[in-house]
């Protein structure tokens, strides 16, 4: 099924269960920043049934960040961002994807030309002349949150490491920006797993195509997705579970890529989507099993935690919040803020920068005013933009579960 098969779907499927009740607008946090964005609900279910299918006459859609925050408040179940996704694509597909979105559509790509000169590349990254000159050519915003490439892959690591063998297995899905940006994430979520008795298997796997879907390239999402759920399917037809420290990434692999790219019929991806889980969900449901080790060290701490908005689509509640509370001596402030503002590659856009800070300020505001140490997401590019505009380091709850542990720091 390709993409306008798929988006027919949606419309007949929701789109005239819009009562046009204006929550999808009120919850919007891109329409409550600029007037340039005229709200979901006109972008979405009001402008598609003139789009007749073809593209959206109007561009304001492109300053839809892909939160997927209508959809997850809409009463009436209407697919309000996955049809704005697709419109948008249909848009792109017919004016064109400038070169810098299909650029940091492949952050994998960048990373491994990158990676023979990390410390080049990063000094260049960190250089104001060279920011400037990416934003005047490419149009990457000059302060935009990029993060640093890594000298050695996670991927490298892991074939170097002996793996322990322990009584039970899971599969680890640990995405483009684990591999490439943050290998010391995957080392402490091994360990994690394997503290509690769990043997770690790490197949060689691909980006998601997530970065490539919200870029309106979606021939490219669908073969990306393809092999990498060929790459796991066979852990997850023999019951193995499927974890992942990506909450977008993952949430790609369990519904996006069947909603928005029509690959509901590909039965490696079904079997992956049903046995995947978001890491801190896995581990809260040991924990409700009784399985999860509690030999917690206190950790004093007060530390703001932030739910990235791709944790609604999952539909399995905080269970970072509910892991977090478990160590002594950490004091967890809840942000109870919608978005962060980044979506992804979103905020790294010259026009879209501002845009995505104004998003975000609520949340910023919050941790600054916490005066904290760290603050925690389960989102890599949230956790970016949120070290960005606080200058607060921030870690993946992981890190924070890793160290109440006692387990050594990775060198």
């Amino acid at each position: 099924m390709d993409g306008t098969a798929t988006i027919e779907e949606l419309v007949r499927g929701s789109l005239d269960r819009c009562v046009k009740c204006t929550i999808c607008e009120t919850a919007c946090p891109v329409a409550a920043v600029t007037p340039l964005f005229p709200g979901p609900k006109y972008a979405g279910p009001q402008l598609e049934r003139f789009r007749t299918g073809g593209p959206s006459p109007d561009r304001s859609l492109d300053l839809c960040s892909g939160c997927g925050i209508c959809t997850h408040v809409c009463p009436h179940g209407v697919k309000v961002a996955e049809i704005n996704a697709l419109a948008r694509a249909a848009m792109k597909a017919q004016r064109g994807v400038p070169l810098r979105d299909r650029i940091v559509a492949r952050p994998a790509t960048s990373a491994r030309l990158a990676r023979p000169v990390a410390p080049l590349a990063n000094a260049l990254l960190a250089a104001g002349w060279f920011r400037a000159l990416l934003e005047r050519s490419l149009g990457i915003h000059r302060r935009a949150p990029l993060p640093p490439f890594a000298g050695r892959s996670f991927q490298a690591w892991v074939r170097r490491r002996r793996p322990r063998a322990l009584p039970r297995a899971v599969v680890y899905f640990h995405g483009c920006s684990t591999n490439h940006f943050e290998p010391r994430l995957g080392r402490m979520t091994l360990e994690v797993l394997e503290h509690n008795g769990l043997h770690v298997a790490v197949p060689p796997q691909g980006c998601c195509g997530l970065p490539l879907q919200s870029n309106g390239l979606l021939g490219a999402a669908r073969r990306y997705v393809r092999g990498l759920a060929a790459r796991l399917a066979p852990y997850a037809r023999r019951g193995y579970p499927i974890v992942a420290t990506s909450t977008s990434c993952a949430l790609m692999l369990k519904r996006e890529a069947m909603e928005i790219l029509g690959l509901e019929d590909d039965p490696d991806l079904r079997a992956v989507s049903e046995r995947l889980y978001d890491v801190c969900e896995f581990l809260l449901l040991l924990h409700e099993r009784g399985e999860l080790r509690t030999d917690l060290r206190p950790v004093e701490l007060t530390l703001p935690y932030h739910a990235p908005c791709q944790q609604r689509g999952h539909g399995i509640g905080k269970p970072a919040l509910e892991l977090l509370s478990l160590v002594p001596g950490l004091r967890v402030v809840e942000s109870d803020v919608e978005c962060c503002g980044i979506a992804g590659t979103y905020g790294v856009k010259r026009e879209k920068y501002d845009v995505a800070m104004a998003v975000g300020e609520p949340l910023f505001r919050l941790i600054r005013d916490a005066g904290a140490d760290a603050a925690a997401c389960d989102s890599e590019t949230c956790r970016w933009q949120i070290a960005h505009a606080t200058g607060v380091p921030t870690l993946h709850p992981i890190e924070i579960l890793h160290r109440a542990y006692g387990l050594a720091p990775p060198a």
